[in-house]
């Protein structure tokens, strides 16, 4: 099913939760997103959070990559698509360079490469596309999934609280689970179809959720805010892939690849829905894609991810959860 759009930016009402943090900067682009040039082309960017796997996490690169690109192009014209390859783990110990080729410039599109340096290797190679705009009859999509809003549902942070009020919880649970809140991740997501946390029930590998980046960005330029949604974009966005195997556990996930392409104007600091979604797992990879909408419907960007998926069969008693409650 299809229906006629509007590139129009929606004028949220969500703007009364931003205007609550008028003052409060998101880390996202007072630091994460915040490079330092160094020279023509030449930028340094530096890390805020670190995920667990304690390597480089992958959207802050994609976000950082295409800041050094926007910075290469004319004001008139906005990321339409990037096409990333991970080719190397991201050391958190050290900043990462950011080189970036001017590939071509034309009348109406203008290309970038961006190579991720660290120690004289590239980690990640970048390909970004910008696009004039240009009004056009043809306008479809699809339709966006009829889901509650996210007034009426529970951040992250709150369902964790929730599995750490349970009685008899074992130790070691909890210990994983505050370290989840221990956290500082940037962004706010609110689950719609929330796993349970042991993962004991096989599921379709799909996930919705609502997302926007933590703090006030603002109207401002939409350069940013396509930095931003490429930051937000790579987050828990592999592990769709295993929802349907609870009695796998995950040993090793990387992305191998991430490709997105942005539609229509929108606010990162605003409630997008994410909805993700597996078509394909086999030969220890898995493919995953994505659609970012805007609270009135219109599809603001659509991604797409293959990773490297190695898993390790759980216990009978971890997958039934026998020894937890």
């Amino acid at each position: 099913m299809a229906e006629k759009v509007s590139g129009e930016m929606s004028e949220d009402s969500s703007d009364s939760a931003a205007a609550v943090s008028q003052d409060l900067r998101s880390v996202l682009v007072t630091s994460v997103l915040n490079l330092e040039k160094l020279d023509k082309d030449l930028y340094r960017g530096t890390h805020h959070w670190v995920p667990r796997t304690r390597r480089l996490f992958g959207g802050q690169i994609i976000g950082q990559a295409l800041v050094a690109a926007a910075e290469s192009v004319g004001e008139n014209v906005l990321a339409h698509s990037l096409h990333c390859y991970f080719v190397r783990a991201g050391d958190p110990k050290v900043p990462v360079l950011y080189q970036v080729e001017r590939t071509r410039d034309g009348r109406s599109f203008s290309v970038r490469s961006v190579k991720a340096i660290q120690y004289g290797q590239p980690i990640l190679i970048c390909q970004a596309s910008f696009h004039s705009n240009q009004p056009s009859p043809l306008q479809h999509q699809f339709t966006m999934p009829s889901v509650p809003p996210p007034e009426d549902l529970l951040t992250g942070e709150e369902l964790i609280q929730l599995y750490l009020s349970k009685p008899n919880l074992a130790e070691k649970a909890k210990q994983g689970l505050n370290k989840l809140l221990a956290d500082e991740v940037p962004i706010e997501i609110k689950p719609v179809n929330p796993p349970d946390f042991y993962r004991c029930v096989a599921m379709e590998p799909k996930k919705l959720y609502w997302v926007r980046a933590k703090g006030h960005i603002g109207k401002g330029d939409m350069k940013l805010h396509c930095c931003v949604a490429a930051y937000v974009s790579d987050y828990s966005f592999l592990d769709t892939a295993l929802l349907p195997y609870p009695g796998q556990r995950a040993t090793f996930l990387a992305s191998l690849d991430h490709a997105m392409w942005f539609h229509n104007t929108f606010r990162a600091d605003e409630w997008m829905l994410y909805e993700t979604e597996s078509s394909w797992t086999g030969g220890s990879r898995g493919l995953v894609q994505g659609r970012l909408w805007r609270r009135d419907g219109v599809l603001a960007a659509s991604c797409a991810q293959e990773g490297v998926l190695r898993v390790k069969a759980l216990t009978t008693s971890a997958v039934t959860n026998e020894s937890k409650l």
